[in-house]
This record gives C-alpha cells, sequence and structure tokens, in this order.
C-alpha cells in the first residue's frame, strides 16, 4: 500500500503498522512556493496558483498531503466580510460583518461571496488531477465559533455569552450548518476528508466549560451534517476536555504542543489522535535531530499520526519536513 492507502485506511479505522506524518491544516512554505515561482500573495485567488502551491510541499519533500484552502477565512468572505490579502500573512477579516451575533441568522441566505469558492473548488480537482493519486487532500473550514469570530464583534459575543446564551448558540448552529454544506462541496469536488479548524473556539482558548455549552453541541451538528471523514483540530491546553472534545463526532483529533499526548490518548478511546510537533519551535526553529526525537516522542505517545500543532510557519525548512516526514535523517 502507498502512503495515500495507508492514511485513508487509517481516516476509515485500519489502523497502519506505523502512524504516518501528514497534515490536513496549512502546510505550503517559501522554498515551496519559490520552486514553483510563486509569490505568497498570488497564491489565493488564482486556482492554477493555488494548486501548485498546495502540490509544492509534497513534489519537495514526499509528504502525502496537501490542505485547500490557503486561508481560514473564506467562508466568512462569502457571508459579506472584506479581506485583507495584503502583507506577507494569510488573509485576514478587515472588520467584523454583524455587532451581534443575534444578527448572525440570515447572513446565509444572502451568501454575497461565491467566486472563491468555485476557485477553491476548481484548486482541489487541479491537486487531485496532478498528485491525488499519491497524496491525500484536505479540504478545511473553520470551526462555527472561529467563523463566529470572523464575523461578530468579539466584545458584544463574550457579554450575550453572559446574557443571551441561546442567541449565540443559534447563531453556532447557523454557522455549522453553512460550514457543512462547504465541506460539502470540498467533498464532492475531490477533498478526501475535512479538517475542522477550531482555532478560536477551542476549550484551550474559552475555556471547558463554554466550550462544553457553546461549541460542542454546534461541532455535533456539524459533524453530523458532514460526510465522514472528519478531523477536529483545537488548540491551546485541552488536557482537561478531551473526553469532552471526543464526542464531538469527529474520526480524528488533532492537538498542539502543549497537549499531553499519553493521557489524551488514554481520554479519547476509540478516536483517533493526530498531533504534535511545535511548528515553531520545532519545525520551523529547531533541528533535524529535535525534529526526529519530538516524532518518536509523539509515537512512542501513541499517537495514530504525526501532525504538526497547527498551520506551518511559512519559513519552515523543506530539510525539516523530510525529517518529520520520515523520522530518519535526510
Amino acid at each position: 500500500m502507498n502512503p495515500r492507502a495507508d492514511i485513508l485506511s487509517l481516516l476509515n479505522g485500519d489502523k497502519p503498522a506505523s502512524p504516518p506524518a501528514f497534515s490536513g491544516l496549512i502546510h505550503i512554505t517559501e522554498e515551496g512556493l519559490r520552486s514553483e515561482g510563486l509569490a505568497f500573495q498570488e497564491i489565493h485567488l488564482d486556482a492554477e496558483k493555488m494548486a501548485r502551491a498546495a502540490a509544492s510541499t509534497f513534489k519537495l519533500t514526499g509528504m502525502p498531503s496537501a490542505t485547500l484552502p490557503l486561508d481560514l477565512c473564506m467562508p466568512a468572505e462569502m457571508l459579506g466580510a472584506e479581506l485583507n490579502y495584503e502583507g506577507d500573512g494569510f488573509p485576514q477579516v478587515r472588520r467584523a460583518v454583524v455587532e451581534r451575533a443575534k444578527e448572525i441568522e440570515g447572513l446565509e441566505s444572502r451568501a454575497l461571496e461565491t467566486k472563491r469558492l468555485e476557485t477553491v473548488c476548481y484548486a482541489i480537482r487541479l491537486v487531485k488531477e496532478d498528485i491525488g493519486n499519491e497524496v491525500i487532500v484536505s479540504g478545511m473550514i473553520p470551526g462555527p465559533y472561529t467563523l463566529l469570530l470572523y464575523l461578530c464583534d468579539p466584545k458584544n459575543l463574550f457579554i450575550e455569552m453572559k446574557k443571551e446564551p441561546q442567541v449565540v448558540l443559534d447563531a453556532l448552529f447557523h454557522l455549522s450548518s453553512f460550514l457543512s454544506k462547504i465541506g460539502g462541496v470540498y467533498r464532492n469536488n475531490g477533498a478526501d476528508f475535512i479538517t475542522i479548524h477550531e482555532m478560536g473556539g477551542s476549550p484551550g482558548f474559552i475555556g471547558p466549560a463554554k466550550f462544553e455549552q457553546f461549541v460542542l453541541p454546534a461541532l455535533k451538528q456539524l459533524h453530523s451534517n458532514l460526510p465522514s471523514p472528519r478531523v477536529l483540530s483545537v488548540c491551546g491546553n485541552t488536557n482537561k476536555s478531551m473526553q469532552v472534545i471526543a464526542q464531538s463526532g469527529a474520526e480524528a483529533i488533532s492537538v498542539d504542543q502543549v497537549n499531553d499526548l499519553a493521557s489524551s490518548r488514554t481520554a479519547l478511546g476509540g478516536v483517533l489522535l493526530f498531533g504534535n510537533l511545535d511548528p515553531v519551535a520545532v519545525l520551523a526553529g529547531g533541528d533535524e535531530a529535535q525534529i526526529r526525537e519530538s516524532v518518536q516522542k509523539a509515537k512512542d505517545a501513541g499517537v495514530d499520526a504525526v501532525w504538526p500543532g497547527c498551520d506551518l510557519v511559512l519559513q519552515t525548512p523543506i530539510g525539516h519536513l523530510k525529517a518529520m516526514r520520515s523520522g530518519d535523517p535526510s
């Protein structure tokens, strides 16, 4: 079996002999972009350039995965958010679309931006045509709470969470429904699985109680409406919440570098555990010996797949990704 087949088998419940190394989060590099003659600012609005960027990591390192889109804000743009594509960073929302969560209802029915969705879907198809027999393709969407943070004034949102919790829950359910449609479109265009990147709604950021009250119900709805397989990525210290996170309905949970993998492996039961190489201190700023050591520690702790703890830093050296993939000297 090739790495793609091994990963597909893993996501469908049949574990390979050794945990594979790949990612369902953004994993492009400056070296990869240069190898394709691409500038970072031009890869988000052009399907052909987006596809070449997404495929570049595999072509330089053999890492058997590609993720699209190459930013997390596209669903917010569809709902009326203006994105800033300038500078060296990933596209970001310029300003809130609504003042309060109670205004979220109705945004979906008047979704303004569909061109970028079409661009992303075309890019997925191009990646599948180019390297689809060798890699697994992740269609990435934000979690409902993360999307809500992009759309709503956070200060007002936090007040509503205290004073009008049902209003916030209703908004999250609306966004969950919207995101499930995007995820379904990604799958129909060739994505092999969906990664839900719930950065802002992780219990490591909003706390275990608020995660269970607000985020978990929306994630359960989202996962129930998405085709399998699904990977939920949560950031920060989630050690006290892994049993609750396991109830979300995802086949796999991806955690970051502050997570205690061994205790999480016990807490998750039959749910797959992916993680948790530090994308900044280790993958970007460390050396290959540190990377191989981190890979082995993750395997020893019981991960089902070795993943970066979050999106890659663009400056991550290609040699470091080769070391991550193999666990041996390049």
